[in-house]
């Protein structure tokens, strides 16, 4: 009975091991804000310079913001992250992912919109910070 629960305890230690890392690397207080700036801040964001060479799809009008299929494309070399913010959300900071070297930094998702408002995307490439934003008009509100 002792070698069962030894076996169960150490399978489910591997498990979960990946889990408690990514918590590790996720900033809660970032995806917690409900203002722009506090969550850019949290992220460490800072002198945005603005690029066209992130390329931003989505739709002009969103007849449901609780689905708005966003595609994001950065051409900056050595693209390590994405941020994906909302500034008219309850809380602004919809996404942010990192990209290993090598790794295409390509983005479709679906995220939620409360209202008309701007994506903003932040692109970080070494210690530089590029960003690109587009205009949704939201016709039926996604968050309640």
């Amino acid at each position: 009975m002792q070698r069962r629960s030894f076996l169960f305890g150490l399978f489910s230690l591997i498990i979960l091991m990946p889990i408690n890392a990514l918590a590790a690397i996720w900033n809660k207080t970032a995806f917690e804000t409900n203002k722009l700036n506090e969550a850019t801040k949290n992220l460490d964001i800072h002198d945005e310079i603005i690029s066209p060479d992130i390329q931003i799809t989505a739709p002009d009008r969103a007849e449901n913001g609780a689905i708005v299929q966003v595609e994001i494309k950065s051409n900056i070399a050595d693209t390590e992250s994405i941020v994906i913010l909302v500034e008219k959300n309850p809380t602004p900071l919809i996404a942010h992912f990192k990209f290993s070297n090598g790794a295409e930094p390509f983005v479709i998702t679906r995220i939620k919109m409360a209202e008309t408002s701007d994506i903003k995307v932040v692109v970080k490439s070494g210690n530089q910070y590029f960003t690109n934003s587009k205009n949704v008009v939201v016709l039926e509100n996604g968050c309640g």
